[in-house]
């Protein structure tokens, strides 16, 4: 197949993101560690729609960050009122403003003096809403301070980034009527794309596994043969597969390491050029698993038998069969395609099946030996997991699985190295993500199950894939290896003893 050849140096990178769901949303940076909710302090943090229009139009729409304190938004559009935008005087709000306010929302720049006494000297001047520019790019948390006892405020609390508050300023320079609106759509609880990406993910193992059990057993009905037959060549060696590569113990712990030091390469190297050689690495890595994908799938029907089991021989590469051949010019052109249209709306679709088609064959061709195996390979993925999304805040300020994972500092919407869907209800919009290591490392011991099952001739109920994939993890497997004695078995060997030719396994139709 060559897949092995040209894509398995992007393995590490396509698993060590294991970033659950996220939404990519407003950037908030400022942790409120050191301010207790108290009375009159104890709003949530919620992003805030600012829509603007000049001289009577809409021209811009901005994203702010609510404060703690002060009375909550309007989430619906049409309830929020259109409010004229006037400057502060003097611009830092600390003292008592020169200009008498009608109602109007006051633009303020942010320092001297606390969040909360901007507040207050503006609602003392009349605003009806205080919009407070960061001088930095992204959003801040607005706090109260610790030694404040009494906190009522009595108007709405909103920062802008600087570059938001850049624009204004502008409009208000050269424009006589500026006015926005402030208001805080609701999320909903559970979004529809939520579900669509955890079927994409359920679909992908169980392609994987049904693909990966349906080999072994073909390799297995071969050595049965062998057997039977009383032919020695196989010379008492346990069942192989072509093309397979088996992680050891050795590589399962060699993966913390490895992974990690990809992911602090991503970290500190994240940029344009650097989001572009991921894109040609997906791409090499998506032609070659949507390729074995189709070729496999074509291979089951009749009329492509004889294009499979034709080869002609290409230089590099050697015996290729016709119908790989047919198939790789699709497989090509699909793959150029997103990458080059891949910053437009639906290029999405693209992405996703390019890598599903990946993840797909890297779970056909790297398997888990035995559950011994599993066991080591999720232990790390999970600490490693806990370490670069929680523990890293503390040595980096900020969360580096995460930072990678959105694609910051790069100017492009994420790494592609994720299945993705837009936020259907969401008001917000941005994406649901789920990175390529949530499905392939517990999809390694799903696969490892379905093989188990029937290399053993269990029947559904009485097997594990069933439970190993209704858990999608791995707790149900060690208690029901355990409950029904097989522990040790699996452990250590993860495949059934096959001494001689009557154990028989029955071919597919």
């Amino acid at each position: 197949m060559g897949f092995k050849g040209g894509v398995f140096c992007l393995v590490f990178a396509v698993i060590l993101l294991n970033c659950c769901y996220s939404v990519i949303g407003g950037d908030i940076v400022h942790q409120d560690n050191v301010a207790p909710s108290k009375p009159g302090c104890n709003n949530n943090f919620v992003l805030v729609k600012v829509p603007t229009w000049v001289d009577g139009n809409e021209v811009t729409q901005f994203v702010g960050l609510g404060a703690r304190f002060g009375p909550t938004l309007e989430s619906k559009e049409k309830r929020a009122n259109q409010t004229r935008l006037a400057f502060a005087d003097p611009p830092d709000c600390c003292s008592k403003q020169r200009n008498k306010l009608t109602s109007e929302a006051i633009l303020v720049h942010r320092g001297n003096c606390s969040f909360t006494t901007k507040a207050k000297v503006a609602e003392a001047a009349g605003a009806s809403a205080i919009i407070i520019i960061n001088n930095q790019t992204e959003l801040f948390k607005m706090v109260c301070d610790p030694g404040e006892s009494d906190v009522d405020i009595g108007i709405p609390a909103v920062m802008l980034p600087q570059d938001a508050g850049t624009s204004l300023i502008a409009f208000l320079r050269n424009s006589s009527a500026v006015s926005v609106q402030l208001y805080s759509p609701k999320r909903p609880s559970i979004d529809v794309a939520e579900v669509f990406l955890w079927l994409m993910a359920v679909v992908t193992i169980l392609c994987a596994s049904y693909w990966s059990a349906w080999s072994a057993r073909e390799a297995a009905i071969e050595q049965d043969k062998f057997l039977k037959d009383g032919s020695d060549d196989y010379g008492g060696k346990e069942v192989t597969h072509s093309g397979v590569v088996d992680i050891n113990t050795t590589s399962a712990l060699l993966f913390v390491v490895v992974a990690s030091c990809f992911l602090i390469m991503l970290y500190k190297l994240m940029s344009f050029w650097f989001i572009e050689v991921l894109v040609v690495l997906f791409s090499i890595g998506g032609v070659e698993g949507l390729q074995t994908c189709l070729v496999t799938l074509l291979s089951c029907f009749r009329w492509f038998e004889h294009a499979q089991e034709s080869f002609l021989k290409v230089p590099l590469l050697g015996p290729v069969s016709y119908l790989t051949l047919a198939i790789s010019p699709f497989c090509l052109a699909f793959a150029v395609m997103w990458a080059v249209f891949r910053r437009v709306s639906f290029a999405w679709i693209g992405q996703d099946i390019l890598g599903m088609a990946l993840i797909i064959t890297v779970l056909q061709i790297i398997r888990v030996p035995n559950l011994k195996v599993g066991t080591v390979l999720l232990t790390c993925a999970f600490f490693y997991d806990i370490f670069w999304v929680f523990v890293s805040k503390w040595l980096f300020h900020k969360s580096v699985m995460i930072e990678v994972a959105r694609g910051d500092k790069s100017g492009e919407d994420g790494i592609p190295m994720l299945l993705k869907i837009p936020r259907i209800r969401d008001p917000w919009g941005g994406y649901s993500i789920i990175g390529f290591g949530d499905i392939i490392l517990p999809g390694l011991l799903v696969a490892f199950s379905l093989r188990y099952d029937w290399l053993c001739k269990k029947s559904l109920r009485a097997g594990y894939f069933l439970w190993t994939m209704t858990a999608y993890g791995l707790g149900t497997f060690l208690v029901l290896a355990t409950k029904r004695g097989e522990l040790k078995h699996l452990w250590t060997r993860g495949e059934p003893y096959r001494p001689c030719p009557h154990i028989q396994l029955q071919p597919s139709e």
